[in-house]
């Protein structure tokens, strides 16, 4: 009787188990796969790439997600800072179950956070972060959607030969690897060209976060191009910093053709901060809902009816870089990072972002390779459906009276 009594318990407890393991089979319960967002809560354009990695999202899911299971994100903050950056990947690898990551907003710490990443050997694909050593340094986890800082420019420097033709420039640019990348590539450009360089002028954005500092700090900067006001000011610069700048350029009457080099020089916000002084600014821009690739008009559209506000290429590399992964992901043979990195190098196809296809050139490794837009403000009338930003089939010379560029 006891060892009936024994088997019976025995036969119970084997049960329970095995309901246990096969009931949320069953009933078609899985795990999400997880994907580790590094997001600084701190940038400009933070709230445009969430916006844009949720979308990506919900499109991902609604099309059955990864291989049948649902995609999770986490997000963790990196504060645009070495220490907290490296804390986050591990964080994400480590204890939140990410099997690969993606985003990197800010060169200065990413290039730490991409080292990182390679070691506990975790795919990262870079989609804003434009370092140029963020994909030289012979990573084999890291790759880039974006373009590096050094082919920002292209569309401007061919700009700059075919229809501005200048004979001299001032470049000014924050002191980080962002901008002194973005002005070395212009000075060497400068160099090859024959084009005098007026003056080279770095600035720290930490003396510029409050207007009214950052207005004296501008000005007292800017003074000597007054006296000798170059063809072209190049400026490179994030959002705030780049509306400062333009509205101090105004109020000194430099009368030079002011040229963005990408960063802050997009964003519907610039335009509401700097207003008129934007009026004429060329800037290089590595996307604009005027492209024709499949699902850029789509996604233009959709974030503008949801959000209210237009989107710049911030937010398509986000939305595109999750649609990336997750592409990746679902032709993997399985989520180990060798079979993530064999899929990401397999990747060939079109984004709302453009097309992404990781290749190796000049000093590059796993970086996507696409052609950098020119555009130019010339209404600094706002509405609702976003900038007046217009490919300048017609450019403008403010210091002409407006006279177009033949």
């Amino acid at each position: 009787m006891k060892h009936n009594s024994i088997f019976l318990w025995r036969a119970i407890f084997v049960s329970l188990v095995a309901l246990f393991f096969v009931v949320p089979a069953a009933s078609g319960v899985s795990n999400p796969i997880i994907i580790g967002i590094l997001h600084s809560e701190a940038y400009p354009y933070a709230a445009m790439m969430k916006n844009s990695f949720e979308m990506a999202l919900k499109e991902i899911n609604r099309h059955g997600g990864i291989k049948g299971q649902s995609l999770k994100l986490i997000y963790a903050d990196d504060r645009g800072q070495r220490n907290p950056g490296e804390k986050a990947v591990k964080d994400l690898i480590r204890n939140k179950g990410a099997i690969m990551l993606v985003g990197a907003y800010q060169s200065s710490n990413t290039v730490y956070m991409a080292g990182t990443a390679d070691k506990l050997d975790r795919p990262l694909l870079i989609c804003t972060a434009a370092d140029d050593r963020i994909t030289q340094r012979k990573w084999k986890n890291i790759y880039r959607l974006n373009a590096p800082a050094g082919e920002y420019t292209k569309g401007l420097e061919e700009f700059f030969l075919k229809k501005i033709r200048p004979k001299s420039m001032a470049l000014i640019y924050e002191n980080s690897p962002y901008g002194t990348g973005g002005a070395l590539r212009m000075m060497w450009f400068c160099r090859e060209h024959d084009i005098e360089i007026l003056a080279g002028i770095p600035y720290h954005k930490e003396r510029a976060k409050k207007a009214a500092i950052g207005s004296a700090y501008f000005q007292r900067l800017l003074a000597p191009l007054k006296d000798e006001p170059p063809d072209v000011v190049y400026m490179v610069s994030y959002l705030n910093d780049a509306a400062l700048l333009v509205k101090e350029i105004q109020q000194l009457k430099i009368k030079s053709l002011l040229c963005g080099g990408g960063g802050g020089f997009t964003h519907q916000k610039f335009l509401d901060k700097a207003g008129e002084a934007a009026n004429h600014v060329l800037t290089a821009t590595l996307w604009t809902h005027q492209l024709r690739y499949p699902g850029t008009k789509d996604y233009y559209n959709r974030y503008l009816d949801k959000y209210g506000v237009a989107p710049d290429y911030h937010g398509a590399e986000a939305y595109s870089a999750l649609l990336v992964a997750a592409d990746a992901l679902t032709r993997s043979d399985s989520f180990r990072p060798e079979s993530i990195r064999d899929a990401l190098d397999r990747t060939d196809m079109i984004t709302p972002f453009g097309p992404v296809k990781f290749a190796s050139y000049k000093q590059f490794e796993r970086q996507n390779s696409l052609p950098a837009q020119v555009l130019q403000i010339i209404d600094e009338n706002l509405n609702v459906s976003g900038p007046k930003i217009y490919q300048p089939s017609i450019l403008f010379r403010p210091h002409f009276g407006g006279a177009p560029i033949k």
